[in-house]
């Protein structure tokens, strides 16, 4: 199938939703969530190229989906979901997990508003100065080899347990912040990637941002999840930084060397898995390669969940010096973006034990989910969706019953420039001069980062949220401005 073939079986089934029919070697249909002006504003088509070969891999069930900030990525597309069958034939494929294994999102609520903050340039040079960010990690807490893995076996409890974090953190995580986790296997590498970089932010899309609630869409919601007008609150964006990158580095140079080119696809000689894309290369979930990267995945995801744990506290820390001990900081919720997870889901009427690749993707359980805690049930899960350091940020919640995209939202505004692309066509001291004069302070540890991560290099965030919600994903809730920005 060449790049464009795709085209010719596209048609719109509802405002929001655009389908791409089965076709060639696709094992489902394919939905990208789109109105019309975005899908004609976005024609990139190696988005839709990469769902297209998404559809192709073994076990598929249900249809493919591509969340409205999709764009291209390595092997699927980012925004993009899919499920494969667990008891049937069902594979597992890091390049549907991406590099930064469990970067998620992570919202803290005070009880301060802009008024109660007596400096806030002062606060804002002060959460650059003691939250690390770039791409060393430089900063980080100390671990030694034992701290680490019980960090990765442990997650966000663990973390709570070596002092970052408080306990009624714990409820308000996705899974409680803790990934099943028996024997991982972690390359040394990989070990010594992590043990420098706890509580480190990262580079590129990665931040902290101090915002506050700017409007309030659905009150009852907002009220449910702690959420005032003008409450000042902060956004933490940041995943398993190098430990979880390596990990995937290491497990997709292993599969992908087990891929032969057959004519224009790949094929794997052991378990006869013939593919589209190398980048897409895949183990049966039961196979000892499969198992193996589940392992690795579900360590690396523990250490993003004790990363933000850590990093939360670093946040609360600082407030605590600043402004007082009277400062309440509470996690509304933390959500990952990256990761695979295994979840029962109705296919066809039957239910099916589906593991669910969610790559820059996050979970939305709607009203009542057994999943989700009592202090979430009636409003629905938490989604967070940042936005751009120069506009802003959303929080939604749950959808009132399942969705077809295995209860999945977008996760972001989505790239409208190639990280190349905002280098050459934005001035980033213009840039940070613009940000100045609205009143958003910036902190970044590198000029090119400014560029990169511009608001004119992001799709608008406010028509993603509009087409979400006009696809019976997610409901907004609140949205959310920007007053500090801490990038590395």
């Amino acid at each position: 199938m060449d790049d464009y073939s795709w085209q010719e079986h596209i048609e719109r089934i509802s405002p929001n939703v655009v389908r791409m029919k089965k076709h060639g070697s696709m094992n489902a249909d394919a939905n990208l969530i789109a109105d019309e002006n975005h899908w004609k504003k976005h024609q990139d088509g190696r988005g839709p190229a990469q769902l297209r070969n998404t559809a192709c891999l073994p076990g598929i069930v249900g249809d493919v989906w591509a969340m409205a900030d999709w764009h291209f990525g390595y092997g699927f597309p980012i925004g993009g979901v899919a499920a494969t069958d667990v008891d049937n034939g069902g594979v597992i494929s890091p390049g549907g997990v991406g590099f930064d294994i469990n970067c998620g999102v992570r919202l803290v609520t005070t009880n301060l508003t802009l008024k109660e903050i007596p400096n806030i340039k002062s606060l804002g040079k002060n959460l650059a100065k003691f939250i690390p960010a770039g791409t060393s990690g430089k900063g980080g807490y100390e671990l030694n080899k034992s701290k680490l893995s019980h960090l990765i076996s442990g997650g966000a409890e663990a973390a709570y347990e070596l002092g970052w974090g408080d306990f009624e953190d714990l409820i308000s995580i996705e899974n409680n912040g803790i990934f099943n986790v028996e024997e991982p296997e972690i390359s040394e590498r990989a070990i010594e990637r992590g043990i420098r970089q706890l509580g480190t932010l990262g580079s590129g899309n990665h931040f902290l941002e101090l915002q506050t609630v700017d409007s309030v869409l659905d009150h009852n919601s907002a009220k449910g999840f702690g959420l005032l007008p003008d409450q000042i609150v902060a956004m933490i964006h940041t995943g398993s930084r190098g430990l979880g990158h390596q990990v995937c580095s290491d497990h997709l140079k292993r599969l992908e060397t087990g891929y032969k080119k057959e004519g224009n696809n790949w094929r794997h000689k052991e378990w006869d898995i013939v593919l589209p894309d190398r980048q897409l290369a895949a183990a049966p979930i039961h196979s000892k390669e499969g198992q193996e990267y589940i392992q690795a995945m579900q360590a690396a995801g523990n250490f993003a969940f004790a990363n933000r744990s850590a990093v939360t506290q670093r946040f609360r820390d600082i407030l605590h010096n600043e402004l007082g001990s009277d400062v309440e900081v509470n996690v509304l919720y933390d959500v990952s973006h990256n990761i695979a997870k295994f979840e029962t889901h109705k296919i066809h009427g039957k239910n099916c034990n589906c593991c669910v690749h969610r790559k820059g993707a996050t979970r939305s359980l709607p009203k009542g989910h057994k999943d989700l805690d009592a202090k979430f049930s009636q409003y629905g899960q938490p989604v967070l969706v940042p936005g751009d350091m120069g506009t802003a940020s959303w929080v939604l919640a749950g959808p009132e019953k399942s969705n077809d995209a295995f209860d999945s939202s977008c996760h972001g505004a989505g790239r409208a420039l190639s990280r190349t692309q905002a280098r050459k066509k934005i001035n980033s001291k213009e840039l940070l001069e613009e940000l100045k004069e609205r009143g958003i302070q910036i902190h970044a540890r590198t000029e090119n980062v400014l560029s990169e991560e511009a608001p004119d290099a992001y799709k608008d965030v406010d028509e993603i949220i509009k087409m979400t919600n006009g696809a019976g994903l997610a409901t907004p809730v609140a949205r959310l401005k920007p007053l500090i920005v801490i990038k590395g």
